[in-house]
């Protein structure tokens, strides 16, 4: 539940870098798996065929709770307005369930408040249900907050087992925000330019001890540590197999002890971009439907 009063499903499933060509299968074969949330993004250029996914799976769209991201090219208030149009076209939908920003995107922080006053009145218009952010830290949120009226509903950040920002958890915890994973099994999701050394989590020992205990993968473990934390998780796949695997996580339990395991191997350290560097994709320009 969402602090609005919104209901979301815990487990969403997840688009980025997945090819055009190959997200519409993908999307089609989660719903019929049991997935009833999807993510994407502009930035993902992928939107249009998550709308024909759900399509193809037979849905009505107003049985998929559809989450998607403001581009930074997008920020400012008619700016992201138009955004929200594009968004809605590509996907063949009149409203969103969750419409999120896809950056802090500090350096150019006045535009940032400018499109979240651009979901303020989305959301004040019945267009979307909640509105959100993403990779935003604490300084982020607290600027943020100082400046707007509608606390948002989640926090979409990277988080697993061996980066977990409990700084983060703690402020989203503290303004009654919903921590939301992305790259939340970790370790097995290129961002080029960045964590070039990272290790994957799926080869710890640990999580493979805990995995081999429950006769589990490491991936279901790593999800349902997450589902226990009481945060939301965002897995892709274009794998059928692996798409069926991940939803699987709701009939075995962690114990407390198992749970702690997991938590002590935070490494601190990303496998994804920093959120307080301002980057060249900033200025990718999302096209029109």
């Amino acid at each position: 539940m969402l602090n609005n009063g919104v209901s979301m499903p815990a487990l969403g499933f997840g688009v980025f870098q997945s090819p055009p060509e190959e997200t519409a299968a993908a999307v089609e074969t989660a719903l019929k798996v049991g997935y009833r949330h999807v993510d994407t993004a502009a930035a993902y250029g992928n939107e249009r065929q998550v709308g024909e996914g759900i399509r193809r799976a037979g849905l009505d769209p107003a049985e998929v709770f559809l989450e998607t991201k403001v581009w930074v090219s997008d920020y400012g208030y008619d700016q992201t307005l138009h955004a929200f149009e594009k968004a809605t076209r590509k996907l063949g939908v009149d409203r969103l369930d969750l419409l999120i920003l896809h950056q802090p995107a500090p350096d150019r922080f006045d535009r940032t408040i400018a499109a979240y006053r651009a979901l303020e009145k989305l959301l004040a218009d019945g267009r979307v249900r909640a509105i959100g952010v993403s990779n935003f830290r604490r300084p982020h949120l607290d600027e943020l907050l100082a400046a707007t009226t509608v606390v948002p509903a989640v926090n979409q950040i990277e988080l697993h087992p061996y980066f977990s920002q409990p700084d983060v958890q703690r402020a989203d915890a503290e303004h009654g925000i919903l921590t939301q994973a992305w790259s939340p099994i970790g370790g097995i999701t290129f961002y080029p330019g960045w964590g070039e050394e990272r290790r994957s989590v799926l080869e710890d020992p640990a999580i493979g001890a805990i995995a081999a205990g429950h006769g589990r993968s490491p991936a279901q473990v790593m999800l349902r540590w997450q589902v226990q934390h009481g945060r939301s998780a965002i897995p892709k796949s274009t794998n059928p197999g692996r798409i069926l695997e991940n939803f699987s996580v709701f009939d075995f339990e962690l114990t407390a002890e198992e749970m702690s395991r997991i938590d002590a191997l935070d490494t601190g350290v990303r496998n994804g971009p920093d959120p307080d560097i301002a980057r060249e994709v900033f200025e990718m320009v999302i096209p029109d439907a």
